[in-house]
């Protein structure tokens, strides 16, 4: 996977170092993609969904609905192959779930598609990402996540975890943005990080996020002291 040669145009998502510097690389089983706020992950694993041929506001090849349109482009200048197509799969965005929600419920005619799905706005947003994701994992195919830990609690994220490695023993293939250390620790997984200005592949133990976590639950009396400024407890 790489943006194809010489076809990098000005402004964004080309503005961002990441993306304007980004290398051919591969997938693996379960890709995770860690980095701060604006660094260009969330931006990439959309393009990834749109390109093969997902909504990309969440949904399949098959859902389609659009509230605001946000992807830049980016898709028609990423070269994405595969060995086999998948023939199913599934793009889980946090930011646009609400709308997709709505959009599968008020398709309740004869003929609409809201008997295919689970009751989503019956449930609590957690309980609604994980009965939709049970759902569609029964089925081997790519699954492409951004930021699914946003209604998850920790136990929620257990179960995500536990399901993802039922789902790639079957045959399935994720790509998950995250800024959770819960779900970057999936074991096998390839960790890409997008800070410093590029995509480079890391060890679990070497992000950042990890080190920073591990400092704060260690002590975090003296870690929140240093960073208020505020007498340590």
């Amino acid at each position: 996977m790489a943006l194809r040669a010489g076809d990098r145009p000005e402004g964004h998502p080309f503005d961002v170092p990441a993306i304007s510097t980004l290398a051919p690389f591969d997938l693996a089983p379960v890709t995770v993609f860690v980095g701060d706020n604006g660094t260009g992950k969330s931006t990439l694993i959309e393009a990834i969904a749109v390109a093969t041929g997902f909504n990309p506001e969440g949904g399949d090849r098959n859902l389609r609905f659009e509230t605001h349109a946000t992807h830049a482009g980016l898709h028609e200048r990423l070269d994405v192959r595969f060995r086999r197509r998948p023939e199913h799969g599934w793009f889980l965005r946090a930011e646009t779930f609400y709308g997709m929600a709505t959009r599968i419920e008020t398709d309740d005619g004869p003929f609409g598609i809201a008997r295919y799905y689970p009751e989503l706005h019956t449930r609590s947003h957690g309980q609604s990402f994980l009965e939709l994701l049970a759902q569609r994992f029964e089925r081997v195919g790519l699954f492409v996540m951004d930021e699914p830990e946003s209604a998850l609690s920790f136990t929620g994220q257990l179960q995500l975890l536990a399901m993802m490695a039922d789902a790639e023993a079957a045959g399935s293939q994720f790509v998950v943005a995250t800024h959770s250390p819960l779900l970057m620790a999936y074991p096998g997984a390839r960790i890409l990080s997008f800070d410093d200005g590029a995509v480079r592949e890391m060890r679990y133990d070497e992000l950042p996020v990890v080190m920073l976590w591990r400092r704060f639950l260690e002590a975090p009396d003296h870690f929140l002291a240093a960073l208020l400024d505020v007498p340590d407890r």
